[in-house]
């Protein structure tokens, strides 16, 4: 794939990022850090994101300057799976 190709897809997956996937993921973190379950809903989310990542992964590698954004998004979806995961846990006593 070419650069400039690369760049207009990592441009709209970073505004779709920003308008959609950021306020929601926030808004799941804030959920399970106050002790909350994820929902199925939110796992499906959660499912689209790390699609979306798995397609623009190599492309973070052929432009670098994007490899922190991603790592602080890959963490971010991480806790939030973590946090989620050890919620759910706690709920059912194990």
């Amino acid at each position: 794939m070419n650069s400039s190709v690369d760049l207009g897809v990592i441009s709209v997956l970073l505004e779709r990022f920003e308008k959609q996937r950021l306020p929601r993921a926030l808004s799941i973190k804030e959920k399970v850090d106050n002790g909350e379950c994820l929902e199925d809903y939110d796992i499906e989310f959660l499912k689209e994101v790390f699609a979306d990542a798995q397609e623009i992964m190599p492309m973070g590698h052929r432009h670098p300057e994007y490899q922190e954004l991603i790592g602080k998004i890959t963490s971010l979806y991480h806790e939030i799976t973590e946090r989620g995961l050890k919620n759910q846990e706690l709920k059912s006593g194990h």
